[in-house]
């Protein structure tokens, strides 16, 4: 009682500290979360304002005026001229052999290089000049300013490359673009496949890029800036990219747009504080991250930055496809490549904020703080998650030292209590163990009577309980050996056994039983004078001869009365021999007969009838039971030796025909059955 209250008392004290310290140390997890999204968003955020606000500043300065009035003069001077057979071949082989395979290698896509050829002759001219030889060494090709062919284009290339190159270097811009009011891309910093062709009517006219430049021309005001989502960009090998767009004004004109491509590293900078995840309080598994509509990531995964391999195992094992993940890996960025369809992403892009347990991306559990995200016309979902396995880390520590003291508690519980039980229970264990002695059978157990208290009076209890039941198991034990005995001579063990167990109604069928029906003649008349005693004496003196013959070979005896014996072979224990028994058992009972004429002077004679067939035996009535055989095959056994006056040994034709050869038999009438008439056979034996 002691003990069972003690544990009692600090299971719930445990319980309730567990409850209160775990659900504190959870909602502080989230609240650092959270703290960590809101500080993410603001960050995020001012980096897009400060983007509108650059690009604003950009084409509201008279340089973007000039440069976009001068690369538009340069640009139309070039398509005015038939393009160069030669130009043309090199853009064109510089496209089939070059430009097509890395794209196709880098998205796993197949690309037909027509799709990219230049449509002008400016494009081609540019191109040829400026593309071609950079190839794929942008740091080369930002860093040409002339490249010596005396064009007006080049002429302006020469005087406002420099700016852009420092804008962009300054400001961490990928690219910048200028475009005409034909949506032609009239100058490209870094000179890539996209310098010279049209965002409405080339290869590019169904990307972001195209839908930002007509809104830009569209925009009634100067300050107008359209920053698209993240795209494969085809120019750039599929990498993605995303822009902001303004339009560029002279006297409240539009006269071309710029196009800045956004700054990738500075926004995974920004999510991830510029790898400085443990700072932020989101150890060695949380990070924060930003996912689009599209339910991909719109920045880079932490797990990719620390170990590129184990995110490959990891995304895979997470149902992201290994060509995904591996081309995450190539580029090393997981924007528009890595799934997010996670419920917190799910949420976030319903317009809700909120904490939830989620499972991840990457297939972990976490603790995960959600948020929507706003930049210009993008509706994004920031996310800030810390794997439930660090975050409730500080619960197993509380866990673990609450389950320690509670320990201690019962421990030492556990030591007085066992002490009070030794006291208290050593009178009851012995009394017990010798319970379970009777119970086992041991009915000469006792136990000690030590103590004049109530232990002790029953103890003495005890022991006459014992004494009396071993007098009434002796009784009881002579009992059912008489029994067993009286039901083995009635019938046979295995029905003795079933109606020992309880069954009412005890019935089998058998088949390929032979069956003996046998009497002896003149008995009546032997022993007419005699006392009842001695005649029943020389009887049962018959009977144990012919006991003694059956059980020698296999007979089973079924049941016996003053004038007939009644047997069977094959009834319980199955013998395929059982008709050559029956005939040799018959046999023996006559000459028990002849050996008692012998000792007692008589002159008595068997008469014995025997036929094989199926048979049933079972008990018959309730409160007086008898174990009795009945069927086809007994009554003709016994109308066989009932309907001839003489002694003999009287068969029928199916026990004749399979005792062929082993023993003589001659004809001795027939009989009538339900079958039809039947022969009836005699054994013929030799009386020497």
């Amino acid at each position: 009682m002691l003990l069972a209250v003690s544990v009692l008392s600090a299971a719930v004290v445990g319980l309730i500290g567990y409850r209160s310290g775990s659900e504190s140390i959870r909602q502080a997890a989230f609240d650092r979360l959270t703290e960590v999204r809101q500080s993410r968003t603001a960050a995020i955020t001012d980096l897009f304002d400060r983007i509108q606000g650059e690009a604003v500043v950009l084409t509201r300065g008279t340089t973007a005026v000039e440069a976009v009035t001068s690369f538009n003069n340069g640009f139309a001077e070039l398509n005015a001229r038939p393009a160069d057979p030669a130009d043309t071949q090199t853009v064109d082989s510089w496209y089939a052999n070059a430009f097509a395979p890395k794209l196709a290698e880098e998205t796993g896509e197949a690309s037909d290089p027509q799709t990219f050829q230049p449509t002008s002759a400016a494009q081609t001219y540019l191109q040829a000049r400026y593309t071609v030889p950079a190839g794929d060494d942008y740091d080369a090709s930002l860093a040409v300013d002339d490249a010596g062919d005396g064009s007006s284009w080049s002429a302006a290339n020469a005087t406002f490359q420099d700016y852009f190159r420092q804008s962009i270097n300054r400001l961490g811009y990928d690219d910048a673009l200028l475009l005409n009011t034909d949506g032609d891309v009239v100058y490209s910093a870094y000179k890539s496949a996209d310098l010279g062709t049209n965002v409405l009517t080339g290869p590019l006219n169904e990307s972001n890029l195209s839908t930002a430049y007509r809104a830009a021309m569209r925009a009634t005001s100067p300050d107008f800036v359209d920053i698209t989502d993240f795209e494969f960009y085809a120019p750039y090998y599929g990498q993605p990219v995303a822009w902001a767009v303004s339009p560029v004004a002279r006297d409240g004109v539009t006269i071309g747009v710029l196009a800045l491509q956004l700054p990738k590293q500075l926004i995974n900078k920004v999510m991830t504080n510029q790898d400085r995840w443990t700072q932020d309080g989101l150890g060695s598994t949380g990070e924060t991250y930003l996912a689009g509509p599209d339910l991909t990531m719109r920045s880079i995964s932490r797990m990719l930055v620390e170990n590129p391999s184990e995110y490959v195992t990891r995304a895979v094992d997470a149902a992201t496809p290994r060509a995904v993940a591996e081309h995450a890996v190539r580029i090393n960025d997981t924007i528009l490549l890595q799934p997010t369809r996670t419920e917190a992403v799910r949420q976030g892009l319903t317009g809700r904020t909120g904490t939830i347990v989620d499972t991840e991306y990457l297939g972990d559990e976490a603790l995960v703080a959600y948020a929507p995200i706003t930049i210009g016309d993008l509706q994004w979902v920031i996310v800030a998650k810390l794997d439930t396995s660090e975050a409730f880390a500080p619960v197993d520590d509380f866990t673990r030292n609450l389950a320690l003291s509670t320990a201690a508690i019962i421990f030492v519980v556990c030591l007085a209590s066992l002490l009070l039980a030794q006291i208290f229970s050593r009178p009851v264990r012995r009394l017990v163990t010798g319970v379970n002695r009777v119970a086992t059978g041991d009915l000469d157990a006792r136990v000690d009577v030590n103590t004049r208290d109530e232990f002790g009076d029953l103890a003495t209890a005890f022991n006459d309980m014992g004494r009396s039941l071993r007098t009434k198991q002796q009784l009881l034990d002579e009992q059912m050996a008489e029994n067993d005995r009286l039901l083995h001579t009635l019938m046979p063990e295995q029905v003795a056994r079933r109606y020992r167990d309880g069954e009412q109604t005890i019935a089998e069928d058998h088949t390929g039983v032979s069956v003996i029906y046998a009497d002896v003649l003149g008995y009546e008349a032997f022993t007419s004078g005699m006392p009842s005693e001695r005649s029943l004496e020389l009887l049962n003196s018959l009977v144990r001869g012919f006991d003694e013959a059956a059980q020698r070979l296999g007979i089973e005896r079924v049941r016996t009365l003053r004038d007939g014996y009644l047997a069977s072979c094959g009834l319980q224990v199955p013998r395929v021999d059982n008709e050559r028994r029956t005939v040799e058992f018959a046999l023996e009972m006559a000459a028990v007969v002849r050996r008692f004429n012998l000792q007692h002077g008589a002159s008595l004679n068997l008469r014995a009838g025997i036929d094989t067939g199926p048979v049933t035996s079972g008990l018959i009535g309730r409160t007086s039971v008898m174990y009795d055989m009945w069927g086809d095959a007994v009554s003709l056994a016994f109308r066989l030796q009932d309907r001839h006056g003489e002694s003999g040994i009287f068969v029928t034709e199916r026990v004749r025909e399979r005792l062929v050869g082993m023993q003589d038999f001659a004809p001795a009438g027939t009989v009538e059955t339900q079958d039809g008439t039947q022969s009836v056979w005699k054994l013929q034996v030799s009386t020497s």
